[in-house]
């Protein structure tokens, strides 16, 4: 469908009202919202939601890189960083800065192929703030734009490339894919990044042409979703809004879907892929298409679960892959219908895609059932709900069906529309999408290895950045003001808008019981949205393991979600999808967790299925033996990846070899292949008890229906003697030693600085925390970011910040930058460290403490928000109003205090400093940083063997 530009020269108010209903008719959900078009074509829908004293406001153009010239390719990507940096009246940095002193969640935005949208969640008293900011972005932006400018940001999307793309296995797939599905002239041929060379060849003529075309009202959507006057809002947008003017009259594009006369196969050598990777994509429907749903159905059906054809033949039967997905992809004016797998080592992806036609021809022959179709429905129906649970999720669904349906009550139809599929719908897709239709086969092999690749591929054509040593065309010199002609207005936007009413910051209210199995239970009753969020967390994991067998704890918690006594894995599956809920088992560093999902009145029946599966394991040596070769599988995936390299290498520095802590909880390939289905059942025998467990609830659902629910877990589940283990830490560095990786022709070095500091329950933890906000926990505010991405384009990110639990745990400043700048990114490290004492401000001060307070407006917006309050109340054992303790800490916060605190815990004299990276260019030049020769590490050192 297409977007209708209104030509009214009147403000047409409308109100609907969206209303949901499940399928068994005993719950409903509706969303009021009020939609307003100014004069000038934007169009603003209004949205209240008082439950927390916060707002969403999100600013969405109808332009991605579809709207892009071929050879002019990544500017709408472009635009998504430039509208960030400055503004006439909000100043360098002005939105950003601005976030952090209104305790905004950090102004963000994304760009797809079709549109590009900025967003933020505030205290509701920043309101009128957020939509002066929003104005100035959309009006009295582009005359701060200079060859400067550009030129510096540039330097940060080549970064985000280089590590999203470039330095990452299989990043080049979906470039393959693209320049082999669409034509050439078909604006889905490229991605929405860009090409680089078009990016350095763009000039300052080039970027505001593309700026004055697409970012004007007319073709742009604000949405205010949250606790807010609506009638105030309508007269802040007219204000601020009313007269910027309209753009050009935008040409909706036509749908153009493709069609393949034949099978394309193509075949590339990943520097970084450890596993063989198939990808087959088939041209596929547009948004909102009338096969979109059923779509959508027949890859639930085709990949998920064990009862999924796709997941019976290539992972149960033939033992190929541990994963394969399959889903349906729309855009705008076109879509694909796409399979992904990677395979296990040296798997000839030959027999991979007889698998999955041997698995199409099952489908074929076996179909499906009504009650299949009902459980693929039921989950659907439970991600809606999910996708609504906060303002902005709301903000954003009210935004896409604005601009792609015309209508923001298209949400009502698009729900209906997926639960109206018949089994007939689904067939008749699959024979008109996938059968016997032509397709473009990708393999991605490991180098060395391309007779894995389908027989008949050709070698894909891809363009490798070379990055030169001298640093050629990075180079950038920003000048401290930048002079520019302002933009007439009506008034003084210079003045940025005072605050609102200050907000009425509620701590939830939080009940708690213990059982007479000693497991605690901690609860927050919501009832907003029908749902109910737990998680029920039992102290363990990697801890305890032991070194010749790590792994055993993550390889208990995926069997586990493997079928129960009573019931076979399949049965299990089948059992929580008729529900709509989600439980997953986790393994992690300290502890095991269930964690789930679930629609309110399906909570007991989900929390059965939990008991079941808690209580009663089925230890199926097939799923067993599957599970194990999925992690070896994994294990292999990581060994090329720079950044699991460089989180194994530094656990392994940071705790010391000997340290439990310091393994992968996923385990080793020796480990692995070590442990047998005994050692699981006697781990879980030995270590799995209620007195080591806590229960957390939260959503739409009463503390007697928890305690009811649970009331046979609490009969059933015995207390064992369980020994934690008694760890020893290593101290803190006496001096500073830099250690190197070596992952030859890496385009990024991935750096980790740090040690071990303290638990999180030490005195000086928090107060901690707060010093680190403007030094690198404050995004867009930190010095880190404003010096080695604002000022020097190095990075596309980098962050500090401390990772205690009971336990001690490291300080750690973490990025990917650019291969030849390896050197000054650490010197520029440990320079922002060395003077950050003696040169935070009273203005760093006001910053901190404005975001650190504010910013609890949002702290507990969302059903996960508030589970993680209880899991913080539970693990710490501190009392539910501990943010108002925390208040305190940063109120009488001074700033020789936060020297003292950088003096101690930023020490960068005393830190271990882990590039990992291309040794034969960068390993020599670290030496200048005056920690002596660094060490070259092996990779028998990074897997603890």
């Amino acid at each position: 469908m297409k977007k209708i530009l209104s030509s009214s020269l009147l403000v047409i108010l409308l109100t609907f009202f969206i209303t949901s209903c499940s399928r068994s008719g005993d719950q409903e959900f509706s969303v009021e919202y009020e939609k307003m078009v100014l004069d000038n074509g934007l169009e603003v829908i209004f949205h209240q939601d008082d439950s927390d004293p916060v707002t969403a406001v999100a600013l969405t153009f109808h332009v991605g890189s579809a709207r892009e010239k071929e050879g002019r390719t990544g500017f709408a990507h472009l635009f998504e960083h430039l509208l960030f940096l400055e503004s006439e009246n909000l100043g360098k940095g002005g939105l950003d800065k601005m976030s952090s002193r209104i305790g905004g969640s950090g102004a963000n935005g994304s760009t797809s192929r079709d549109r590009t949208n900025y967003f933020q969640t505030v205290p509701n008293n920043a309101l009128e703030k957020m939509i002066w900011a929003e104005a100035d972005k959309l009006g009295y932006f582009i005359n701060t734009v200079t060859e400067a400018v550009v030129a510096k940001e540039k330097q940060v999307v080549k970064n985000e490339k280089r590590q999203g793309i470039d330095n990452q296995p299989y990043g080049h797939a979906n470039y393959v894919i693209g320049k082999n599905m669409y034509p050439a002239d078909h604006p889905y041929n490229w991605q929405v990044i860009g090409s680089l060379e078009d990016l350095q060849n763009a000039t300052l003529a080039d970027v505001k042409e593309f700026y004055n075309k697409w970012y004007v009202p007319n073709n742009a959507t604000l949405v205010i979703a949250g606790d807010f006057d609506v009638d105030q809002a309508k007269e802040w947008a007219h204000k601020y809004f009313d007269e910027i003017p309209r753009g050009e009259e935008i040409t909706p594009l036509e749908d153009r879907p493709v069609s393949l006369s034949e099978t394309k196969k193509l075949y590339y050598e990943d520097n970084f892929a450890r596993l063989p990777e198939l990808r087959m994509y088939w041209p596929g429907v547009y948004l909102y298409h009338e096969d979109t749903y059923a779509l959508d159905i027949l890859a639930e059906l085709l990949a998920s679960g064990k009862k999924a054809p796709l997941n019976k033949v290539l992972i149960d039967e033939k033992e190929l892959t541990s994963n394969v997905f399959f889903f349906s992809n729309n855009s705008e004016i076109a879509g694909e219908v796409a399979l992904i797998t990677r395979a296990f080592p040296n798997t000839d992806l030959n027999d991979v895609q007889s698998a999955v036609e041997e698995a199409f021809q099952r489908f074929e022959t076996e179909g499906f059932s009504e009650a299949d179709l009902d459980r693929i429905k039921a989950g659907i129906e439970t991600q809606f709900y999910n996708g609504l649970s906060s303002v902005l999720g709301k903000a954003f669904n009210l935004a896409q069906y604005n601009i792609f349906a015309n209508d923001p009550g298209y949400i009502n139809e698009d729900i209906k529309k997926t639960l109206a599929v018949t089994k007939e719908d689904v067939l008749r897709v699959y024979e008109q999408y996938v059968k016997g239709k032509a397709f473009i086969a990708t393999s991605f092999v490991p180098q060395g290895q391309a007779e894995l690749a389908l027989y008949g591929s050709v070698k894909a054509e891809v363009v490798e950045e070379v990055i030169a040593e001298s640093g050629a065309d990075e180079s950038f010199t920003l000048p401290e003001e930048t002079e520019y002609k302002r933009t007439v207005s009506s008034f003084d936007r210079s003045v940025e808008p005072p605050y609102g009413e200050a907000p009425n910051v509620k701590v939830p209210d939080v009940w708690e019981r213990s059982l007479d199995n000693e497991m605690t239970v901690y609860g927050i009753q919501n009832n907003e949205l029908p749902l109910v969020q737990f998680e029920l967390k039992m102290d363990g994991g990697l801890l305890l393991d032991t070194p010749d067998k790590v792994g055993v704890a993550n390889l208990v918690a995926e069997l586990m979600t493997r079928g129960t006594a009573n019931k076979t894995p399949e049965e299990l599956e089948e059992a929580i999808d008729e529900l709509g809920a989600t439980i997953n088992i986790n393994s992690g560093r300290q502890s095991i967790s269930i964690t789930g999902n679930a629609l309110s009145r399906n909570f007991a029946a989900t929390m059965k299925l939990v008991e079941e599966m808690l209580l009663e394991p089925r230890w199926d040596e097939t799923e067993f033996e599957l599970a194990k070769q999925s992690i070896s599988s994994q294990i292999a995936a990581q060994s090329a990846n720079p950044n699991n390299i460089a989180t194994n290498t530094y656990n392994k520095l940071v705790y010391g070899e000997d340290n439990i802590l310091s393994f992968n909880p996923i385990g080793t390939t020796e480990s692995v292949e070590s442990i047998t289905i005994n050692d699981l059942k006697s781990y879980y025998e030995t270590n799995f008890s209620p007195n080591l467990a806590s229960f957390m609830v939260v959503g739409s659902v009463s503390p007697n229906e928890v305690l009811n629910t649970l009331r046979s877990i609490e009969q059933n589940w015995e207390v064992k003697d369980v020994e934690l283990p008694e760890l020893s830490f290593p101290e803190e560095p006496d001096e500073s030693t830099v250690y190197f990786y070596d992952v030859p022709d890496a385009k990024q070095s991935v750096i980790r600085f740090g040690y071990l500091a303290m638990p999180e329950t030490d005195e000086d933890y928090y107060p901690a925390t707060v010093m680190n906000y403007i030094l690198g926990g404050g995004g867009f505010a930190s010095r880190f970011t404003q010096e080695l991405r604002e000022g020097k384009g190095y990075t596309y990110g980098i962050g500090s910040g401390f990772q205690g639990s009971e336990l001690p745990g490291p300080f750690t400043i973490s990025s990917g930058v650019r291969t030849n700048v390896t050197y000054e990114s650490a010197a520029l490290v440990k320079e922002i460290l060395e003077n950050y004492p003696d040169t935070f401000t009273e203005q760093d001060l006001e910053t901190t403490k404005s975001f650190l307070l504010k910013s609890n407006a949002r702290r507990f917006e969302t059903l996960g928000a508030k589970l993680n309050m209880l899991e913080d109340i539970s693990d710490y054992g501190w009392s539910p109003d501990y943010v108002k303790t925390r208040e305190e800490i940063v109120k009488n916060m001074t700033i020789e205090e936060i020297s003292e605190l950088a003096d101690q815990y930023a020490n960068p004299n005393r830190m271990i400093y882990l590039v990992v990276g291309d040794a034969k260019t960068q390993l020599d030049r670290l030496e200048a940083l005056g920690f002596g020769k660094p060490i070259l590490i092996s990779q028998d050192f990074k897997e603890g063997n």
